[in-house]
């Protein structure tokens, strides 16, 4: 643990005019995507020098965006009862469909991106083919709104929230609920899969968070390191932590492995609604009721994030289950054990002095706010900001590219970026194609029998 640094603010993006809901990484770390109060989808560009993109489509608020697996595709759900899937570039397209009678509160892609998992107010999951944005089948034992509904990384459950103050676990296959869980006292905002797949973690307007071990459906561990209600949490994909964010406007951090809070970090000016780690776990992103998203570097993790999870992946093959990595570099392993619930709360002889009583971080060094311009009305509106660019690390910094190289390598990305965006544009008006000629097929079938009947008709009258 003694070689642990502190998360640290890299920038903040400015550009929503109402609360931020939602925000997910890209798999390759370029881009942020967050969704607002404001009806607008904005994906930001890590990288200083390029714009960011704001997709306006939806008829009202925004309530969740996740980036597809891959990264070639935003979702995003909206209280205007709609689902829309953008292509994450200049010309923002987007294909839309009517997926629920009453808002969409959730939309999560299956680790495999061929399956999309929504949770709306009418109280029902429903469980979408992406591709053709087909619906396949409909959950529904919550007795009141669903905020929250996530796939198991070998997307085989479901996990969901709600405000009937329950967490349920669903058989994706058999489509039956398997175990609901009954202890929080307030509306359940969000719920998500360990990445082992063993444990889930839920944030409650009951100011807590709780950590199940859904194989004994024992309650392991409980947080009440909140003094309001808490919006949203995300699993470090080493499974070793755990960030928060909450109505006190805090993002916390906490060690599940020691069962205790890590850090309190303050960058928010009132409510934080959102927090999520990259798909690494180099960085953190938070949003909140201050329009703002911010992008952190995680810092606190010694061991390589990519030995961790090679390590959870050898380890599920030998035991069954995935056991998570200790902080040190020897990589001693640790699991939750339902051997007895931990509670934590927030009380000054739980906060060691490692930034957890209190980490205020203000605004980047350097950054500078974007500024949206009212009159602008298009479809994308683009954002020009500058920043510096993050400063290499050693490695990078001895293993230099030749200023021409990098510059070539660079375009030839950009250039294979655009044409995947267009191939999937292509695949995705091909399918419209084929399903528009299968339709005029069958009515020229239709209208060549009916003339057929028709005529047999006038034969007959004729004869007659």
């Amino acid at each position: 643990m003694s070689a642990m640094g502190d998360p640290a603010l890299e920038r903040h993006f400015k550009g929503h005019r109402d609360t931020v809901t939602s925000v997910d990484f890209s798999c390759n770390m370029k881009q942020i995507a967050s969704g607002s109060l404001d009806s607008c989808v904005m994906i930001w560009n890590m990288k200083p020098q390029m714009r960011a993109y704001r997709f306006v489509g939806h008829k009202d608020a925004v309530m969740s965006v996740q980036f597809s697996p891959s990264g070639h595709l935003v979702a995003s759900a909206s209280r205007d009862k709609t689902v829309r899937l953008w292509v994450p570039s200049v010309k923002g397209e987007s294909t839309v469909f009517r997926a629920h009678t009453g808002s969409v509160r959730s939309v999560s892609f299956s680790s495999d991106g061929q399956s999309l998992v929504t949770a709306s107010d009418d109280k029902t999951i429903k469980v979408w083919a992406v591709h053709r944005q087909k619906f396949l089948f409909s959950l529904s034992q919550h007795i009141n709104w669903v905020r929250s509904a996530k796939f198991s990384p070998d997307g085989r459950l479901i996990v969901s929230a709600s405000d009937d103050k329950t967490v349920k676990i669903w058989d994706k296959n058999s489509r039956e609920c398997i175990h609901s869980f009954y202890e929080h006292g307030g509306f359940v905002n969000y719920a998500d899969f360990h990445p082992s797949g063993t444990c889930i973690a839920a944030a409650s307007n009951d100011n807590t968070v709780k950590v199940w071990d859904i194989r004994s459906n024992k309650l392991l561990q409980q947080y009440q390191v909140h003094s309001a209600a808490v919006n949203s949490l995300s699993f470090h994909p080493s499974g070793n932590f755990l960030i928060t964010a909450s109505n006190d406007s805090t993002l916390k951090i906490l060690d599940l492995v020691e069962g205790r809070l890590l850090y309190t970090l303050h960058g928010h000016q009132g409510a934080a609604t959102c927090a999520v780690f990259s798909r690494k776990g180099d960085f953190f992103a938070s949003g909140g009721a201050d329009e703002q998203v911010m992008a952190w570097r995680t810092n606190f993790a010694s061991v390589d994030y990519g030995e961790v999870l090679r390590s959870q992946t050898l380890l599920a093959g030998e035991n069954g289950t995935s056991s998570r990595s200790a902080h040190t570099s020897s990589q001693t392993q640790s699991r939750l054990q339902p051997s007895g619930t931990t509670t934590v709360k927030s009380s000054s002889d739980r906060l060691t002095s490692r930034g957890t009583s209190g980490l205020r971080l203000g605004p980047a060094r350097g950054s500078s706010d974007l500024l949206m311009p009212d009159d602008q009305e298009e479809e994308v509106e683009e954002e020009q900001w500058h920043e510096p660019p993050l400063a290499p690390s050693a490695a990078a910094r001895e293993e230099a590219i030749p200023p021409a190289l990098a510059s070539t390598l660079e375009n030839i990305v950009v250039q294979l970026d655009v044409l995947t965006q267009t191939v999937a544009i292509l695949e995705q008006r091909l399918t419209l194609t084929e399903d528009k000629l299968k339709e005029c097929i069958d009515n020229q079938q239709k209208i060549a029998l009916q003339q057929q009947q028709l005529q047999q008709q006038q034969e007959q009258q004729a004869g007659q």
